[in-house]
């Protein structure tokens, strides 16, 4: 199949801010009397809420009462406090623009929500490359990552076959999602999940930037893609 369209994950893949989703994570529960420590949370980051909340108390819903507190106050400070200070991943622009170069739509998949998109964004520096039109958020899906859902919405808005796309993300969660839609995962190492949490991705690079260096040789350059 000839490559059409990427999939974009954006937390960990296009911004440096997974260490930053943890510390919201640890602050937003503190300040409902939780305590829940960054190592603990860490490694969950790339799932939505409605699965870290459960995951760190488990009497607790994004749904309702201290959870779905919890989960407001999370967004907030993302938006509010730490997406300010957030930088791109390496390369990120670059790749974007070589993509779109290449005449590949680009659509991102997130489980962050539509309100936090934007900040994202700009702290990418992509901003103005794309939109909250060219995304497929929470707002968009039954059940976060690793559930298939916002993948499945993403192929929707592009009105594609899985096998017409890749997508570029950080997480063994965004891996299995997408496996779920029969979509190739090409895997970053700057979301900070190493080779082993990566091994079902197609390929794995450190960064965008290492992915553009190496782009002819890559599912990206290549354009063809094997059924799954």
């Amino acid at each position: 199949m000839q490559l059409q369209a990427v999939i974009l994950d954006i937390d960990g893949t296009l911004t440096l801010s997974n260490d930053a989703h943890a510390q919201a994570w640890v602050e937003a529960f503190a300040a409902y009397g939780y305590e829940v420590p960054f190592e603990k949370v860490r490694p969950l980051i790339g799932m939505g809420g409605d699965k870290v909340i459960p995951k760190m108390v488990s009497e607790l819903s994004d749904e309702a009462g201290d959870g779905k507190k919890i989960a407001q106050r999370r967004k907030e400070l993302i938006i509010n406090r730490f997406s300010p200070d957030l930088s791109p991943t390496p390369g990120s622009r670059d790749l974007l623009l070589k993509m779109q170069k290449e005449g590949l739509r680009l659509i991102i998949a997130t489980s962050a929500t539509t309100e936090e998109l934007s900040g994202l964004l700009k702290a990418a520096q992509v901003d103005d490359l794309l939109d909250r039109a060219q995304a497929a958020t929470s707002s968009d899906a039954e059940a976060s990552k690793p559930e298939p859902d916002i993948v499945e919405a993403a192929l929707s808005k592009l009105q594609m076959e899985a096998s017409q796309t890749v997508m570029l993300a950080d997480t063994p969660y965004d891996i299995e999602a997408a496996g779920k839609c029969g979509v190739p995962v090409i895997a970053f190492r700057c979301g900070g999940f190493d080779d082993a949490s990566l091994a079902n991705a197609a390929e794995i690079y450190d960064h965008p930037a290492d992915l553009l260096a190496h782009y002819d040789d890559s599912l990206l350059g290549k354009k063809e893609l094997v059924a799954r």
